[in-house]
């Protein structure tokens, strides 16, 4: 299977020794040969310490188009999870590792921020907690589709 994601950088800042100095990125093709540069199919959720990281957009898969993180793994629901509740803990959270949030970001929009039983922050996408899958090993892949309760994420 094959994945395309265009990973727009909203912000970014290079570090060199104790200096962030800025840096304009356009776009950035983080996966497969070719995208749109300025996609707008991307989300920047996490502005900390002055730096702005894209953490997700969208990719097409043979499935169609779903949320990819930042490296382009698929990202997944789980149909045990409640509204802004994450039910994978545990050796589940080992398996199905959840799309971290970075000290300091904020939520917007559809995007939200929930609180994990072991006190961690995650995101959620329109109320669904987001994941990633540990035998996705390389952008493209989708193999935890519709496996333990997960869906990829449309």
């Amino acid at each position: 299977m094959k994945i395309f994601a265009s990973v727009l950088i909203l912000s970014a800042f290079a570090i060199s020794g104790a200096v962030a100095a800025p840096v304009t990125v356009a776009a950035v093709t983080s996966v497969g040969a070719t995208a749109a540069i300025g996609s707008t199919a991307a989300v920047n959720l996490d502005a900390s310490a002055g730096v702005g990281v894209t953490q997700a957009g969208i990719g097409t898969t043979t499935l169609g188009k779903v949320w990819v993180n930042n490296v382009g793994l698929t990202l997944y629901t789980f149909e045990k999870d409640t509204a802004l509740k994450s039910n994978c803990n545990g050796d589940c959270a080992t398996e199905w590792p959840p799309l971290k949030v970075a000290s300091g970001a904020t939520a917007s929009g559809d995007w939200t921020i929930v609180t994990r039983d072991d006190a961690s922050l995650m995101w959620a996408y329109k109320g669904h907690p987001l994941y990633t899958f540990k035998d996705d090993t390389k952008a493209g892949d989708i193999t935890g589709d519709n496996k333990d309760g997960f869906h990829a994420a449309l």
